[in-house]
């Protein structure tokens, strides 16, 4: 992403937050027509040690260079997440380059071998877009159409907003979802100028009123390994454990696996699954 791209993502996010922080967290009193969100520039401004000036040229994505002491004073001010003050320095040019795209459209062998060994625990891998490049038996029988689906569509994002498989494969879709996007956006920060990221997340807003109003709001979350619900109309509810790890030869692939949940029947459940689809 380029520097200019870097300077309007980094100034639309801040007013993101800014827009949506809540003045009683900062012991202040609502502002106009009793608005308890939002602060004012020179608020935020004062509580970052810097000019209401630079502030605004900040949030305007002015060509200058602020400091990472200034970036952190800021992210301080605003009340962001761990992840959120790596996203910020990160668009400041503080934090290493994510990994550069793969040009191949498939994991390669080894840890396709990988993915098949972890059967029959469902599991595939992620290209920096999200792309999928990979998947085992037990992930195609979870979610058969990821061996039908067109290639340019077979991206984790793409499909969570648009196939109306996976909205019913979710019960929790609306949290889900979001969540999704928001780790989306915080791995892509640096790459939203690059052709494929850009190209898949203009997609997503003509195709999704959610993923739009979800784009706007600039939420970010890291990823944390966690339970996760899926209604499969074969089996019913599987409780399965989503982990993501990145091989130390590949570090620009993310491998997702799902284990069964501690005291739950998953595993028979996708042992069942598994051989309903051989």
């Amino acid at each position: 992403m380029q520097n200019s791209g870097r300077r309007k993502e980094l100034g639309l996010f801040l007013r993101a937050r800014r827009d949506q922080a809540l003045r009683v967290d900062y012991g202040l009193p609502p502002i106009a027509r009793k608005r308890e969100r939002g602060l004012r520039r020179e608020e935020v401004a004062f509580l970052s040690g810097v000019s209401v000036t630079w502030y605004t040229w900040l949030e305007q994505g002015r060509d200058i260079s602020p400091s990472r002491q200034v970036l952190e004073a800021v992210s301080r001010a605003l009340h962001l997440s761990d992840t959120g003050l790596d996203y910020v320095l990160s668009l400041g040019g503080y934090a290493s380059a994510g990994p550069s795209t793969t040009a191949a459209a498939t994991a390669p062998a080894h840890l396709q071998r990988l993915l098949d060994a972890l059967d029959p625990n469902p599991s595939f891998a992620l290209f920096p877009d999200w792309g999928v490049a990979g998947w085992n038996n037990a992930y195609a029988a979870l979610f058969p159409n990821i061996a039908t689906v067109p290639a340019a569509d077979r991206n984790l994002l793409w499909l969570v907003f648009t196939d109306p498989y996976v909205r019913d494969l979710l019960p929790d879709w609306e949290v889900t979802s979001k969540r999704f996007l928001a780790e989306f956006r915080a791995e892509t920060g640096q790459r939203l100028g690059d052709v494929d990221v850009k190209n898949l997340v203009e997609r997503l807003k003509e195709a999704s009123p959610e993923f739009r109003e979800g784009w706007d709001r600039y939420d970010i979350l890291g990823f944390e390994s966690r339970e996760r619900l899926f209604h499969h109309p074969a089996v019913g509810v599987l409780q399965l454990e989503h982990h993501q790890l990145s091989p130390s030869d590949r570090p620009d692939l993310h491998l997702v696996v799902y284990t069964p949940a501690p005291g739950s029947d998953a595993g028979t459940q996708m042992a069942s699954l598994i051989a309903g689809a051989t």
